[in-house]
């Protein structure tokens, strides 16, 4: 009797996944990843730019990611209930405009506070609009950011310098090698982390995003939420365009063009998801990092601004594509 060949059963195949880090019963697969990047991009800057590791390009650079670090931190917020905020750059400009103006016949902290809390207006009035009427974030914030902007040019059409040195202080200012614009910046990604994670309203803001219906029948008031997420994204941009306004010395209603895609790219290199529920204070801060690292880096490169901004739209591709085969893997 001759034996038969029978083929084997077809399996269907299991999809690859890549090997995590885990310590201590954590993955730091994508903190691994964030200090493996940087530390490639301080090693190739140092060897390639003399000028790289000079204390006055480390001190710029410090002072650099503040303006970045506010608005990221202010849009992951919002990102995490699966909306957008295109309004930030102009709410910079605003806000730094109207901070410099008010200083001649204002206390310069006071001028400064006027600044801030018109980002959180600004920021109530897109929540507002976009939890109320159900509209759509991408639309609202891009005529709040339209208008916004022109808001700025009535308010004045040419650059304001002020002249008290006091005005200079908290852009300027140094304690020990540290910018204190860079501590504001630090203190509020240390605030807003604890807020998120460790307080009823940031972890209701973070369930918005994965299923806003659940969190709805769970018995908490959503739209109130979404209002408070578009707020603190005004709050942070109000305060990034009073120390950018003070650190370079003058405040112009064109500045702050393109700021919300260095805040977008800044949140989508640190694996938050543009759909909402997914994303991280402590990854994004190491977006924010790797993106002034790179601008940085360009800058002493002598690239041109533009290709600057063709980079980051290319980065923003990648990473989203990255994202999506990790979900498909997984």
């Amino acid at each position: 009797m001759t034996g038969q060949l029978t083929e084997p059963a077809l399996t269907p195949t299991e999809p690859r996944r890549l090997p995590r880090l885990v310590l201590a019963g954590r993955d730091i697969t994508v903190a691994t990843a964030f200090v493996a990047l940087i530390a490639l991009l301080v090693v190739v800057a140092a060897l390639t730019a003399e000028t790289f590791l000079t204390p006055t390009n480390l001190t710029n650079l410090l002072k650099q990611m503040v303006t970045t670090g506010l608005l990221s931190f202010g849009m992951l917020v919002v990102i995490l209930t699966g909306g957008i905020d295109l309004s930030v750059g102009s709410i910079v400009a605003f806000s730094g405009i109207l901070t410099a103006g008010l200083v001649s016949g204002l206390p310069i902290p006071v001028a400064m506070a006027v600044g801030v809390v018109s980002g959180i207006g600004f920021g109530l009035i897109n929540g507002a609009l976009i939890a109320r009427f159900e509209l759509a974030p991408f639309v609202v914030t891009l005529a709040a950011l339209t208008t916004i902007r022109g808001l700025a040019f009535v308010y004045s059409e040419v650059p304001i310098a002020p002249e008290d040195p006091g005005f200079f202080t908290l852009g300027s200012a140094t304690l020990g090698p540290v910018p204190v614009s860079t501590l504001v910046m630090l203190a509020v990604f240390a605030v807003g982390g604890v807020f998120l994670t460790r307080t009823p309203p940031g972890r209701s803001i973070v369930a918005i995003g994965g299923n806003a219906e659940t969190v709805r029948l769970a018995g908490i008031n959503v739209r109130r939420h979404v209002v408070l997420a578009y707020t603190i994204s005004g709050a942070c941009a109000g305060l990034a365009g009073v120390v950018l306004a003070s650190r370079v010395g003058i405040a112009q209603p064109s500045v702050g063009v393109a700021f919300e895609l260095d805040a977008i790219a800044a949140c989508v290199i640190g694996g938050a998801s543009l759909a909402g529920g997914r994303g991280s204070v402590r990854a994004t801060f190491g977006g924010v990092l790797v993106l002034v690292l790179i601008n940085n880096l360009l800058n002493l490169y002598g690239v041109q601004s533009f290709w600057q901004q063709v980079l980051k739209g290319l980065i923003i591709i990648a990473v989203i594509l990255v994202q999506r085969t990790n979900r498909v893997r997984s």
